[in-house]
């Protein structure tokens, strides 16, 4: 019987692309979405892979969610913690509301989600939770203070989470992406993304599916001695 994956964010971007590797590679996958209903059906009618609302940033959301997707398809054994969002402002702009959001949406429900999916991975003695972060939460990022603290955040709650399983066969690794083409980089004006593919050393922005294969990676059954870390795909960018 093949492993069973949730990976939160999943209809679209890495998520999707995450979702996907996983099917090919022969697992049984599903995944979350929080609001774009047209873009989620469409998600499961391309993919077959099932998806399932719900609001991330809720506890007892995530706790009902995941013991719904076990009744459904089995107990989830691998986490992709990929759901995220980005509201950009410099600090003194930036609302009380943006920072909260950001940070209960992106750091908190990686607490949410892990505290929802451990009890089984714990009797099973097998779990694998992989967790996004992104090349700002190392570096920081103008304007995002908010997203840079929580992408932060995630590296010491990975690390933590991993001392905490790492004697019962729970892995828990983050990936950090580099600038990567999927809509959030929509938004970003035709000078700025010009500047920042001149940082980048590889000259151009990660495909999805790139990202993709460093969460499988750490996703196998063989990746058991691997844990608390943090595996850039950043195409060489580092903090300047």
């Amino acid at each position: 019987m093949s492993r069973i994956v949730l990976v939160t964010g999943g209809t679209s971007g890495i998520g999707a692309a995450t979702a996907a590797a996983f099917k090919e590679s022969g697992y049984t996958v599903c995944v979350s979405y929080g609001h774009n209903e047209e873009a989620a059906q469409k998600f499961y009618k391309e993919t077959g892979i099932p998806v399932y609302k719900w609001d991330i940033a809720d506890h007892e959301s995530c706790m009902e969610s995941v013991q719904k997707i076990a009744a459904d398809l089995g107990d989830v054994e691998i986490l992709v913690n990929n759901a995220g969002i980005a509201r950009d402002h410099t600090l003194q702009k930036m609302s009380v509301e943006d920072w909260k959001t950001v940070i209960d949406t992106d750091l908190g429900s990686c607490f949410n989600m892990a505290r929802a999916a451990l009890g089984p991975m714990k009797e099973k003695k097998f779990g694998r939770i992989i967790n996004l972060s992104s090349v700002n939460g190392i570096a920081g990022q103008f304007g995002q203070t908010n997203y840079a603290a929580a992408k932060a955040g995630i590296i010491g709650f990975t690390k933590s989470l991993a001392l905490e399983t790492a004697r019962k066969g729970i892995t828990v690794n983050a990936v950090a992406p580099g600038y990567t083409d999927t809509h959030m980089m929509d938004k970003v004006e035709d000078k700025i993304l010009q500047g920042i593919l001149e940082k980048v050393p590889v000259g151009r922005l990660a495909r999805p599916e790139e990202i993709a294969r460093a969460i499988l990676f750490l996703a196998d059954d063989d990746a058991g001695f691997i844990t608390g870390e943090t595996l850039s795909v950043n195409g060489g960018l580092y903090m300047q």
